[in-house]
C-alpha cells in the first residue's frame, strides 16, 4: 500500500527554525569538541583526567557573556585563548596538593584538578576588546562581537 501524504510542503523546501539550527550548532560543537583530539592523532592538550567547567552562556546585540565554574584555580593558573569564533578555556588548581614541611595527611579527598573546554561561537569574537574575570570560582568573560564590514555594491561595468 502507498500512502501519499497531503497538504505538507514537500521535503526539498524545508528550513529549519531559528531554534532548531541553534540546537544544530550546538550539537555539533559538541560533536566536534569530543571528537577532536582522536582527530588529530592525540596531538591536542586532551588530557582524560580534566574536567570539563560548567558555563553559562548569553548573548545580547553586541556580545557574548559567559561565566564558567573554575573552583579552586588562582588566575595565574587560567588561560583564556580566542582563535575567531572558537574559544578555549583552560585552568588548573594546585593547591589541594600542596604539603607543607612537617605535616602528615590523615585524611584527603581534594585532589589537584585540570579544567579544559573548548567551544565555537555563532560568530567572531573581537579578541582586542574582550575581558576576563575570576571571581569567587566563577570565570566571566565578556566577548564582544565582530562587526563585520558592511556589503559593498559592486558598480557593473
Amino acid at each position: 500500500m502507498n500512502l501519499i501524504r497531503r497538504g505538507s510542503t514537500p521535503l526539498s523546501t524545508y528550513r529549519p527554525s531559528v531554534a532548531e539550527d541553534q540546537f544544530g550548532r550546538l550539537v555539533e560543537t559538541m560533536f566536534e569538541d569530543f571528537f577532536a583530539p582522536l582527530a588529530q592523532g592525540g596531538s591536542r592538550w586532551f588530557d582524560a583526567n580534566a574536567s570539563i567547567p560548567r558555563l553559562d552562556l548569553t548573548e545580547n546585540e553586541g556580545a557574548y557573556e559567559i561565566q564558567a565554574e573554575m573552583p579552586g584555580v588562582e588566575k595565574e593558573d587560567l588561560k583564556v585563548a580566542i582563535d575567531h569564533d572558537r574559544i578555549t578555556i583552560e585552568g588548573e588548581c594546585r593547591k589541594a596538593n600542596e604539603r607543607r614541611e612537617g605535616e602528615n595527611v590523615v585524611y584527603s579527598e581534594r585532589s589537584a584538578r585540570k579544567f579544559m573546554r573548548s567551544f565555537t561561537l555563532p560568530s567572531e569574537v573581537d579578541d582586542a576588546t574582550a575581558q576576563a574575570k575570576l571571581e569567587n570560582g566563577v570565570l566571566h568573560l565578556t566577548l564582544p562581537k565582530k562587526q563585520g564590514s558592511e556589503a559593498k555594491r559592486l558598480q557593473i561595468q
